[in-house]
């Protein structure tokens, strides 16, 4: 080079594409005057590479995971035969769940496997220190870790991935990808040599890395047996054998998640005077439960779960936070809308998103639910970024949505019932999904939604939504007309008749406390059912209501049949006059049944049969088959009363079976036992007999009613005597 001429100057042995990519120190420059001197470093040579070992250790015992760690033995352990010369696994399951524990767990003692090294990478930490969690920072950290010193490191991600394959080429390396958001994070980091394993793990299923052949673990929430073992381990077996029953309930209350698991542990460690009751005790209320499991700072179950959260989108986020509001433990993709106040085309996207992510589980009957913890991580979020009033506004809004499908469920089933509310207004504009051709049966989608409605009534009394709450526990009723959920039936009436009694509408009022009666009754609670019938009366009395009347005299004739038939006969005479007054056809037949009932108890079994006729006919007219199957069944036993015992089991049979295509599983199962009772009377089939009564105990125990006792002892004397 003159002293005047342009020039590049450049080490003689560092290459420069024709790209302008440079690797290596370079210097450019223009019109260089006098002579220059170079000291510049050779690229680090093609031999070995350092060997790393940077899978973190596991610091505490490892528990079960057994059928996991078999089944990465089988796709990457040395048995594995006809597999592709490098592996790829993802391990995917919501934060806190335990997969980086297994993934170390499994190359410590599978440390042979890999003779050149183990990488390690956490995508979490690099998500804190740089945008995004970039791919190209880990690439350059997997460089390093093979040894490439940093100025030999190229600056696109696309070179460090040409340079990492290259300087993993010949040697069998593992290399762990912890906390993956992205399938983009992974395929840059593949090694090329042979035996070697790239393991992934992530709150999402990585659909796309399938076509990189990789291969997908799905890893649950520990067991029982295995969370108890957990906290052994870490506490001392005295500890847990101290007081098993507490031991489970935190076990319960961790929902098997291993982090919440070792937290709890450590608490239990660090103050000797905690016992396992005592730490049971502070986390049963759900609001301090998350604050409960925390050592402080990072070392939190929020802390784990916010790693998930943080990934999500704004729109996703939001509806996360606002799903943690929701009353009931599962929920639909309309149900999630309607808490969010949006289309159900804009929330179904977002509930796959979070599902994918695991911090939701999808059902296979389209439903979803939230592990208990992170649904208290939702709500959490919720309390701490939605705005003030968001919350009742939630509730009101899924308050309403349910109102209107039970209601629309209750008419499905039964129109013309005894009905105060008017709603219209509501159902006007509201969709009906059970007119559909694909839509749900009434009665099958009340049964798999009853703990939530129940849950979504105690929220809306707590928010003060008295209206919507006495409405929503009438429509619920139906049912439990049909499926005996004493106890459920018995609040969810308790907090409408208190809802009705604050909106200051007594026809409302009364006939929830009438209906109250039904299940104190069944109960055996009969001081409380006589208190609700009077306050009942008297609120029938102010609203001047004949229908409410006439239904108010039918339930207190229900509660006087056990102690006074005479006063009971009275009171149903007097509601079927009223209903026929108030022109309520349908009315006046049930209270004829109940009469007819009445004078059978009471001996008078002609008159009886005669009252019952009149019933079953006027029910019959009326396409009502669940009355006329339980009307039917009285007439059976009047006639067994009689002695008319063909007649008896003739009807009795044909009200058994209209009452179970009814689903009216409570008077199918008294109609099974009279039936029962006849046979074994009679000395007929001892098989048919016991069938009878298995059914009929079946149904008592599903419906937790106290009959079902009885009905064990009698089944368990006909085992002894068969």
């Amino acid at each position: 080079m003159g002293d005047d001429s342009d020039a590049r100057a450049q080490a003689p042995h560092i290459l420069n594409d024709l790209s302008g990519n440079v690797y290596g120190p370079s210097v450019q420059a223009n019109r260089i005057h006098g002579g220059i001197t170079f000291h510049v470093q050779a690229p680090p040579p093609p031999g070995p590479a350092a060997k790393p070992d940077e899978v973190p250790p596991l610091t505490v015992g490892f528990v079960n995971r057994t059928q996991g760690l078999a089944t990465l033995d089988s796709w990457f352990g040395d048995g594995r035969i006809g597999s592709a010369s490098v592996g790829l696994g993802a391990l995917y399951g919501m934060p806190g769940v335990g997969k980086t524990a297994m993934v170390s767990h499994w190359a410590e003692r599978g440390r042979a496997l890999f003779p050149d090294g183990q990488i390690y990478v956490d995508f979490a930490t690099l998500r804190e220190e740089t945008v995004g969690g970039d791919v190209s920072e880990a690439a350059r950290r997997c460089l390093r870790s093979l040894g490439v010193d940093e100025s030999f490191i190229p600056k696109s991600l696309a070179d460090r991935s040409t340079l990492f394959r290259s300087r993993s080429a010949g040697r069998r390396l593992l290399v762990v990808l912890d906390n993956v958001s992205q399938p983009a994070q992974v395929a840059p980091l593949i090694p090329k040599g042979e035996g070697s394993v790239l393991l992934v793990t992530s709150g999402s299923l990585l659909g796309e890395l399938a076509l990189d052949g990789a291969r997908m673990m799905p890893v649950d929430p520990l067991d029982m047996d295995s969370g108890l073992r957990v906290l052994a381990d870490r506490c001392g077996e005295a500890v847990i054998s101290a007081d098993p029953e507490a031991a489970e309930r935190l076990v319960r209350m961790c929902g098997g998640l291993p982090v919440a698991l070792h937290v709890v542990a450590a608490r239990l460690l660090i103050n000797p005077r905690l016992t396992t009751a005592g730490l049971a005790q502070e986390l049963a209320e759900e609001s301090g439960r998350l604050a409960g499991m925390s050592l402080g700072g990072a070392r939190s179950v929020s802390a784990v779960l916010d790693l998930g959260y943080r990934d999500l989108p704004p729109d996703a986020a939001r509806l996360y936070r606002l799903l943690g509001w929701l009353p009931g433990a599962s929920f639909d993709v309309g149900v999630a809308a309607v808490a969010a106040d949006l289309d159900t085309t804009r929330a179904a996207p977002l509930l796959e998103l979070l599902a994918s992510a695991s911090l939701l589980e999808a059902a296979s009957d389209g439903r979803y639910r939230f592990h208990d913890l992170v649904r208290l991580h939702a709500r959490e979020r919720a309390a701490e970024e939605e705005p003030v009033g968001a919350r009742p506004a939630l509730i009101q809004r899924v308050t309403t949505h349910y109102l209107a499908l039970t209601a629309y469920a209750d008419r499905a089933i039964r129109y013309d019932r005894l009905r105060v509310a008017d709603l219209t207004a509501l159902l006007a504009t509201a969709y009906n999904p059970f007119v559909a051709a694909d839509g749900p049966a009434p009665l099958a989608w009340l049964e798999a939604e009853h703990r939530n409605i129940l849950d979504v009534l105690r929220a809306a009394a707590r928010q003060g939504c008295h209206t919507e709450v006495w409405q929503l526990a009438e429509a619920f009723t139906v049912l439990f007309l049909h499926h005996r959920h004493l106890g459920d039936w018995r609040e969810s009436l308790e907090l409408g008749a208190a809802a009705a009694s604050a909106a200051l509408v007594p026809a409302a009022e009364a006939r929830l406390r009438s209906l109250l009666s039904r299940p104190l009754l069944d109960l055996g609670e009969y001081d409380a059912a006589r208190e609700e019938l009077e306050s009942a009366a008297a609120c029938a009395e102010v609203s001047s209501d004949l229908v409410v009347r006439a239904s108010v005299q039918e339930f207190s004739g229900r509660y006087w049949e056990r102690s006074d038939l005479p006063r009971a006969m009275a009171a149903y005479q007097s509601a079927r006059e009223l209903s026929e007054e108030a022109g309520e056809a349908r009315g006046a037949a049930i209270a004829a049944y109940f009469l007819g009932c009445a004078q059978d108890a009471h001996g008078a079994h002609r008159e009886a049969l005669h009252t019952l006729g009149e019933a079953h006919r006027a029910l019959t007219a009326r396409d009502d088959p669940r009355m006329a199957a339980r009307v039917l069944a009285a007439i059976g036993i009047a006639h067994d009363h009689l002695g008319e015992t063909d007649e008896a089991v003739r009807a009795l049979s044909e009200a058994a079976r209209a009452l179970h295509l009814q689903s009216a599983t409570h008077y199918e199962a008294q109609t099974l036992v009279v039936l029962a009772g006849i046979g074994e009377r009679l000395n007929e089939d001892p098989e048919a007999v016991r069938a009878q009564m298995t059914r009929a105990l079946e149904i008592y125990e599903a419906g937790g009613s106290p009959q079902a006792e009885e009905i064990r002892r009698r089944l368990e004397a006909m085992g002894e005597t068969g």
